[in-house]
């Protein structure tokens, strides 16, 4: 992921279902060429 510039603390949030950051989410679809409703899923919590 180094050629993408993705940190390891970035994956290791995104491995263990923590917080990422609206910078670190456009990154991704940028690296996956693809729109944010493909990557994510949102559910409400109680």
């Amino acid at each position: 992921m180094n050629q993408y510039h993705v940190s390891a603390g970035q994956l290791s949030r995104m491995r263990s279902n923590a917080h990422i950051s609206t910078h670190t989410i456009d990154m991704l679809c940028n690296i996956l060429d693809c729109q944010v409703d493909e990557i994510l899923c949102f559910h409400k919590s109680n």
